[in-house]
C-alpha cells in the first residue's frame, strides 16, 4: 500500500504515471478506474492464491469432460441455450481454455471461489502489463513481473493447436472486438501484439459472415482463426444481421464443421456456465468417486456450497446469493438473509432469461484506499488468471459489496 496523499498530489501523480501508459484506460464510464495505489500480500499468500488457483482450475477441466458427455435434457436444464448443444460437446483442441480468470474471496483464513470466467474474461492487460509497471514505479516487488511471458505462450500455444485442429499450417488470424468499446479494443490490440503468429485486427462489424462456407473480413479474406476477446457465446448466438438472419448461430456451425477455430474454444463456454458448480458441490457431498479422495479435499477447501434451487441454503438458514448461470459484472445478483428475504442486488436485469445458482454467501473483505473522490472504504474480490491450467497474473476489484462494473482496479504486490 503507497503511503497516503493529499487529493492534489494523487490527482497529478496518477495522471503523470498513466498518461504513459500507451493503450490503456485508467478511466471508464466518465468515471475513474485504475486506481494509483498498490495491495500488499505477503510471499506466501501469493503462494497460496496459484496453489488455490491450479487445484480449483483442475477440478473445472476435469469436470468439462463429464458434461460434454451427458444427455442434452441435462445441458438444457442447466440452461446452456438449445443452439449450443452440439458446440458444447466439441474439443477440437487439447485445451479447455487458454485463458481463464477465477474470482476468489479471501478471508485471512481460507480462500473460496465465487466463479470462473473462462469463456471471454477481462482483466487481462491490467495485470499481466500494467500492475506489474505501476509495482516498478513504487518500487515494490511485482508478484507477476514474469507472467506476461506466461500469457504470450499461451496464446502462441492455443494459435497453434488450433491451426492444427482445423489443418491449416499458415492460418489467416483475426482478432476482433467491438472497436468504440476501449476496453475490449485495447485488449484485443494487446493480445495481438503477444502473438507471434501474422495476424490482423477487424472489429465485428466488419466481418462477414456465409452460411455453411466461412468468415470472411472487410476485403473478403476467408478467415481460419478468429479471436473473440470479448464477444461472449450466449450473446452470439442472438446476432443477426439486417435482414434476420441468425447469423451467430452460422458460426457455431462453421466452427462445427471445421471451417473456422475460435480462441478460447468451445469447451471454453461449456465451463462458463455457473450451473457446473453445483454439479462440483453434488458430486462432493454425495462422496462421488468420480473425484478423488485429495479433489474432495480440494472442493471442501475452496468451493462454496452451490445448487439450482435455493431450498438447502433457506433450510439450513443460510444467507445465500442468486446469480444468473450465465452473467457478468455483477449483473442480476441478488442477496438474501438467512430467512429468505432478498437484503440486496444489482440495478441490472439483463440476465433473468436463464437458470439461476444458489450459491452461500461469504463476505467480502474490506479495505481502505484512495481514489479521486478521496479515501474510501470497499470490498474487494481477487481476479486470479488461469493460463492452460497454470497460474497467472493476479489483480484486485474494489468497490461495492455486488462487484460491478464500476468498481475500481488495484493492482497487487508482494511484502516478505
Amino acid at each position: 500500500m503507497v503511503n497516503r496523499m493529499d487529493l492534489v498530489r494523487y490527482r497529478e501523480e496518477r495522471s503523470k504515471f498513466y498518461q504513459n501508459q500507451l493503450n490503456f484506460w485508467p478511466d471508464l464510464y466518465g468515471e475513474e478506474y485504475a486506481l494509483y495505489d498498490v495491495h500488499l500480500f505477503e510471499q506466501d499468500e501469493i503462494k497460496h492464491f496459484r496453489l488455490a488457483t491450479e487445484r480449483i482450475g483442475h477440478l473445472f477441466y476435469k469436470t468439462a469432460d463429464l458434461i460434454r458427455h451427458v444427455p442434452d435434457e441435462t445441458l438444457l436444464e442447466m440452461g446452456y441455450p438449445k443452439e449450443t448443444v452440439t458446440f458444447l460437446r466439441l474439443k477440437p483442441i487439447q485445451m479447455e481454455s487458454a485463458i481463464a480468470r477465477l474470482d476468489l474471496v479471501y478471508t485471512g483464513a481460507s480462500i473460496k471461489c465465487l466463479e470462473i470466467n473462462v469463456d471471454t474474461p477481462t482483466f487481462i492487460k491490467e495485470l499481466f502489463q500494467i500492475g506489474p509497471r505501476l509495482c516498478d514505479h513504487f518500487h515494490l516487488v511485482s508478484p507477476d513481473r514474469w507472467m506476461e511471458r506466461r500469457l504470450k505462450n499461451t496464446i502462441n500455444q492455443v494459435i497453434w493447436q488450433s491451426a492444427q485442429s482445423i489443418g491449416k499450417r499458415k492460418p489467416y488470424i483475426v482478432f476482433t472486438s467491438h472497436q468504440d468499446h476501449i476496453e475490449d479494443y485495447f485488449t484485443s490490440l494487446y493480445l495481438q501484439e503477444l502473438a507471434d503468429f501474422p495476424s490482423q485486427f477487424v472489429p465485428l462489424h466488419k466481418l462477414k459472415i456465409i452460411k455453411g462456407e466461412g468468415l470472411f473480413d472487410e476485403e473478403g479474406r476467408k478467415i481460419d482463426i478468429l479471436y473473440r476477446q470479448t464477444f461472449p457465446i450466449e450473446n452470439l448466438i442472438l446476432d443477426q444481421d439486417i435482414v434476420g438472419n441468425d447469423i451467430g448461430v452460422w458460426l457455431l456451425d462453421l466452427v462445427r464443421t471445421g471451417k473456422l477455430a475460435v480462441i478460447n474454444p468451445p469447451s471454453a463456454f461449456l465451463l462458463q456456465n455457473k450451473a457446473v458448480q453445483a454439479v462440483i458441490w453434488n458430486l462432493h457431498i454425495e462422496g462421488n468417486s468420480f473425484y478423488t479422495d485429495e479433489e474432495h479435499e480440494w472442493i471442501e477447501a475452496y468451493f462454496l456450497p452451490s445448487y439450482l434451487e435455493p431450498d438447502q441454503l433457506a433450510t439450513a438458514g443460510k444467507k445465500f446469493v442468486k446469480k444468473p448461470v450465465f452473467g457478468r459484472e455483477g449483473n442480476t445478483v441478488e442477496i438474501y438473509g438467512p430467512n429468505g428475504t432478498k437484503i440486496m442486488e444489482d440495478a441490472g436485469k439483463d440476465y433473468t432469461n436463464y437458470p439461476s445458482l444458489y450459491q452461500e454467501f461469504v463476505e467480502l473483505p474490506v479495505r481502505e484506499f484512495q481514489s479521486l473522490k478521496g479515501r474510501q472504504q470497499g470490498h474487494y474480490i481477487i481476479g486470479s488468471f488461469l493460463l492452460n491450467g497454470r497460474a497467472g497474473a493476479l489483480g484486485i476489484r474494489i468497490g461495492n459489496a455486488i462487484t460491478d462494473n464500476l468498481s475500481y482496479f488495484l493492482p497487487v504486490g508482494m511484502g516478505t
